[in-house]
């Protein structure tokens, strides 16, 4: 997020450059965040038995929902608080730069969550009810990451929360569902995916860190500097690495799993293009090279998974 630079901005007005512009509103980089955990405890939930496609599915489409309706929050919210202008970096600011009226995006965002709560109520009637409580808490972080008084995304909370609903969470329900149970297994695969998704967090914090200093915003990247913040993500990144050889040695998973490390040059280019940029617009690609090295980790640690169920 940026300053705003101007006292007026103008009216939103509908936007007629069709679908590009409303699916670059859901901020599609992200949307990996929600994917990858839940093919993560399918991988999982696997060794236990059959798989419950529909179920699979249902999380699969609500999580999605769930993410998206998130970053259409953060997108009417910045709005609101004039942290969005024209020439903001990055997907955000649609509002004020393509026109979509602020009503419309939040109405949408509020769209679907309904969507995502019908199918949670589906995932529930097939599972337990206790899932009501856990979906209903993740829906109000979703809301307050960037809405009400308080946002968390202003917090230096906001790695912390993102990572473990967005990434622990979303494995152990996935693997929940199609098990009825949460083992320890499932808790220990689910750590790199919880520091990953923080980190994809951290990677916007740094990139934005001069504008949501302005803002009067206390994130961990603000707090740290620029240079411990960078200093963090690569040990974050190294931890990941390590946690799943740790994992890998003590019999856990299996040694396919080791495929993860194809995904170590997205890393190193995360961490090296924050380290030699300064501008944000500069820094996207590293901010987006975060992103993929949560993807690319998760999708194979998953891939090891499954390849591990079939060939044992």
């Amino acid at each position: 997020m940026q300053p705003n630079l101007q006292q007026n901005p103008k009216p939103a007005v509908e936007s007629n450059r069709g679908v590009q512009v409303w699916w670059q509103m859901t901020r599609p980089h992200t949307l990996t965040a929600a994917f990858v955990p839940v093919l993560l405890g399918t991988a999982l939930a696997l060794r236990n038995g059959n798989i419950h496609i529909g179920l699979f599915l249902a999380m699969l489409i609500a999580s999605l929902l769930i993410q998206a309706a998130t970053n259409m929050f953060n997108e009417y919210f910045d709005f609101k608080r004039g942290l969005d202008t024209e020439h903001s970096v990055g997907i955000g600011g649609t509002i004020v730069r393509d026109g979509i009226k602020p009503k419309t995006v939040i109405k949408l965002a509020f769209g679907f969550y309904g969507i995502a709560l019908l199918l949670g109520v589906y995932i529930c009637a097939n599972s337990s009810w206790w899932l009501a409580i856990v979906g209903l808490v993740c829906m109000a972080v979703g809301y307050f990451y960037t809405g009400g008084p308080f946002p968390i995304a202003y917090t230096p909370f906001g790695e912390i929360f993102s990572g473990f609903f967005m990434g622990m969470l979303i494995i152990l329900i996935s693997f929940f569902i199609q098990t009825g149970t949460v083992e320890r297994t499932s808790i220990l695969v689910s750590v790199p995916s919880m520091i990953l998704v923080g980190m994809i967090m951290l990677s916007n914090n740094i990139r934005d860190l001069d504008g949501d200093k302005e803002n009067g915003r206390k994130t961990v990247a603000i707090l740290l500097g620029k240079k411990k913040a960078i200093n963090l993500l690569a040990v974050m990144f190294i931890i990941s690495y390590l946690w799943v050889l740790a994992l890998i040695i003590s019999g856990v998973i299996p040694v396919w799993t080791a495929i993860v490390i194809l995904s170590a040059p997205k890393a190193i280019k995360a961490t090296k293009g924050f380290i030699e940029n300064s501008l944000p617009i500069q820094m996207a690609p590293a901010m987006k090279a975060t992103a993929q090295t949560n993807t690319i980790f998760g999708f194979l640690l998953a891939i090891g998974i499954f390849i591990g169920h079939f060939v044992s």
